[in-house]
């Protein structure tokens, strides 16, 4: 059988479910929840089960996919594996979908292939570009700040990249306020179409707070895209009676290791769940809704390592309203820094 032809999208897909926020004051819609391929698309997972995350999300609306040419193992994989794909299930919806990625970590050996220069972000772009099996994508990133070059290089880079048609839109990721501000600043005067900062941020990290970057991105009219938004599974409830055999704990340290999982950390899961069982909600769902309650967050990536996952994020967004006296009890479990 052809495996091109025996995927259908979800006709009911954009029901209503799934809300889609403007990103900053562009024009871009974005869905509130988008799947992220940091985890899961790298050669050492099952094809069958990659196909079906990327089924089971955009049958939910969900029409944003972020990679990165890190992504792996190894690195290029995760674009790679997605290329393949785009190509078998979703090419008649290409139009459809917002797909990103980024370049700014080690990719190749040398002194090219990493950081922030136009060299490296061009020529990444375009490999990427070819293990996606796209002409463009819909957003390009640089992945992380590089002090040692001069940022109007970095953002020119950027620039090129869209107007040689190899992205419609750019943003950056881990960029803290001052440098979004000032990245804002440079693309303004080029007139490229910088519309989004993909950062991490959680209950349990909110550096973004403490350095005023949700104000700053908002007065700079980009979005904000939140990645590792439960804490690498620790807002979940996991973890709630300690660590299963199966878990990212116990079963892949690069991402988490036991150390996170302290007495006192656990003490903070156990407690917030209590109070996520009030509303409702699991505590993955009370975690994702208590990021999207924030105005300056246009979508929250999560990750998927199979397709339930994915359906039981997404009933996240049926309840992002918090009272006061909540949010109140989530800072005295978990304050921030």
């Amino acid at each position: 059988m052809d495996i091109r032809t025996t995927y259908a999208a979800d006709p009911d897909r954009y029901d209503g479910r799934m809300p889609y926020i403007r990103s900053g004051r562009s024009g871009l819609l974005l869905p509130q929840v988008s799947l992220g391929l940091w985890h899961n698309f790298g050669d050492t997972s099952s094809p069958t089960s990659m196909r079906e995350i990327c089924r089971t999300a955009f049958d939910a609306g969900i029409t944003q996919f972020d990679v990165a040419n890190n992504y792996g193992p190894p690195y290029g994989a995760a674009e790679a594996n997605f290329g393949r794909i785009l190509a078998t299930d979703f090419a008649p919806y290409r139009d459809e979908l917002v797909i990103t990625s980024k370049a700014g970590y080690d990719m190749w050996p040398g002194p090219y292939g990493d950081h922030g220069s136009r060299k490296y972000l061009i020529a990444s772009c375009d490999q990427s570009l070819r293990r996606l099996g796209l002409d463009y994508v819909d957003i390009f990133y640089h992945h992380r700040p590089d002090p040692d070059t001069p940022l109007e290089e970095t953002m020119e880079a950027l620039d090129r990249i869209v107007r040689s048609g190899r992205a419609l839109y750019v943003g950056v990721s881990n960029y803290d306020a001052r440098q979004t501000l000032a990245a804002a600043a440079i693309l303004s005067e080029l007139h490229t179409p910088f519309v989004i900062n993909q950062v991490r941020y959680s209950i349990f990290d909110r550096h973004i707070e403490a350095d005023g970057l949700l104000d700053a991105a908002t007065a700079a009219g980009v979005g904000l895209i939140t990645f590792s938004p439960l804490a690498q599974g620790l807002l979940t409830d996991r973890y709630l009676n300690g660590v299963p055999a199966d878990s990212r704990i116990g079963r892949d340290h690069r991402y988490l290791d036991e150390s996170a999982l302290t007495p006192a950390r656990h003490r903070q899961i156990v407690d917030l769940n209590a109070i996520a069982q009030q509303r409702g909600q699991t505590l993955a769902e009370m975690a994702l809704a208590w990021i999207l309650r924030n105005e300056a967050v246009t979508s929250v990536l999560i990750g998927a390592s199979r397709p339930s996952q994915i359906h039981d994020n997404v009933k996240a967004i049926a309840n992002t309203t918090f009272s006061a006296e909540e949010l109140a009890a989530i800072d005295a479990i978990a304050p921030a820094a």
